[in-house]
């Protein structure tokens, strides 16, 4: 095994696992940890799909995921270490090497960024003297620079061990990672009455509770102004079937009903039978609300297609809205269904080695997910007056005549 590097990587950037991470683990550690996976697994019809709970697991007990830890979880799920290794270097809350006792986040995406993130995570990333997904010495901290933790309304967000720290400064942060450094119990602003160490919370997102779930604040006043407005203004949700067309309650914002007009288009939006759908009908939508639209100043997507009729060639006719098997519907030189009754069948025709799918160039309705028209052979969609766009782009990048 001291050739297997798990694909995971150090902060450092190398494509390996520290040895001492794959060693056995001891016997109660092993017999503990087992344990606790059959209970998770047990959660689950399919026990592979235990595998993020797992990890997270690993990490209450190893404080990263660990060759070892890999190993186990590949053989408690019946999977490859490989196939392990690839769920646990895709998430950023699955850690490649030894994380700190906290893992403390500073948001610099766009408003946390606008409000001061950037001037926080300069200030106490010298102040600890590490940067991005690096600890320090006494192993207290791991420190990150973090995408948006859905906390917009408290910009500037900092989170610990993922609980939030709102409308942060410089100086709250550095005196926040100075607490925890000096082992001060730290109350986030929202959350559980106490900060735990990533280990506990590792154990928790493992989905072992740890009574903490109701401490606390909840929602804080911003989060929840819109409901007070709402609420304020006699501001109901649709009920019901009629949901989409009617209000109930105290109505609709500002407190407008839909007109009988509104309500007779609205009508039109429905769902498509299985056949429909079998046809290639778009999901949800119809030509009539396309229509309008187009009438409010909407577009449509640009025919952009795989063989497009060259200017020159006679105009092909729309594909129709819907086929069956006995008349596959998608226009002239398009395939029809077989003697057997498969052939083309909006969607489902997709993947299948037997045919090929050309859009015409006035297609009302390319991108949509609709069957438009299909060819059985290359020399149909030829014959029909189509010519191949990748031939054109070969030729436009060599420098070739189109």
């Amino acid at each position: 095994m001291s050739g297997d590097n798990f694909g995971l990587q150090t902060a450092s950037g190398h494509l390996y696992v520290e040895e001492t991470s794959k060693e056995p683990y001891a016997a109660d550690v092993e017999a503990a940890f087992r344990a606790d996976a059959a209970q998770v697994i047990a959660r689950y019809p399919v026990k592979r799909s235990a595998l993020l709970p797992l990890l997270h697991l690993v990490q209450s007990v190893d404080g990263y995921v660990t060759g070892r830890g890999i190993e186990l979880c590949a053989e408690l799920l019946d999977l490859s270490t490989a196939e392990v290794s690839g769920v646990a270097t895709f998430y950023t809350q699955y850690k490649r090497h030894p994380n700190g006792r906290y893992t403390v986040g500073v948001c610099t995406n766009t408003l946390c960024a606008i409000m001061g993130g950037d001037v926080i995570w300069e200030a106490v990333s010298d102040h600890l003297g590490i940067g991005h997904d690096e600890t320090t010495d006494d192993g207290a901290i791991t420190l990150e620079r973090i995408e948006c933790n859905a906390a917009c309304d408290y910009a500037p967000v900092v989170m610990t061990n993922w609980e939030f720290f709102d409308n942060q400064t410089p100086q709250s942060t550095i005196q926040l990672v100075d607490d925890l450094r000096a082992g001060k119990d730290v109350t986030p602003t929202r959350g559980p009455d106490k900060v735990v160490t990533f280990k506990e919370m590792s154990r928790v997102l493992a989905g072992f509770l740890d009574g903490r779930a109701d401490e606390g604040v909840g929602a804080g006043p911003a989060s929840l102004a819109g409901l007070e407005i709402a609420k304020a203004n006699g501001w109901t949700a649709p009920e019901g079937e009629g949901a989409r067309h009617t209000s109930s309650g105290g109505g609709t914002p500002g407190g407008t009903t839909p007109s009988a007009a509104e309500v007779d288009a609205a009508s039109h939006e429905v769902t498509p039978s299985s056949d429909e759908a079998k046809a290639g009908n778009r999901t949800g939508r119809t030509e009539g609300q396309d229509a309008a639209q187009l009438a409010k100043g909407g577009k449509t997507a640009s025919p952009a297609t795989l063989f497009e009729a060259p200017a020159q060639a006679p105009g092909q006719e729309p594909a129709a809205d819907r086929g069956d098997f006995a008349d596959g519907g998608f226009g002239e030189f398009s395939a029809k269904p077989g003697a057997d009754g498969t052939g083309p069948r909006g969607w489902d025709i997709k993947g299948n080695a037997n045919s090929m799918l050309f859009h015409t160039r006035q297609s009302p309705w390319y991108g949509r997910t609709k069957a438009e028209v299909w060819f059985r052979t290359e020399q149909d969609a030829k014959a029909a007056g189509f010519s191949d766009a990748r031939e054109r782009r070969t030729k436009r990048t060599t420098g070739e005549q189109a």
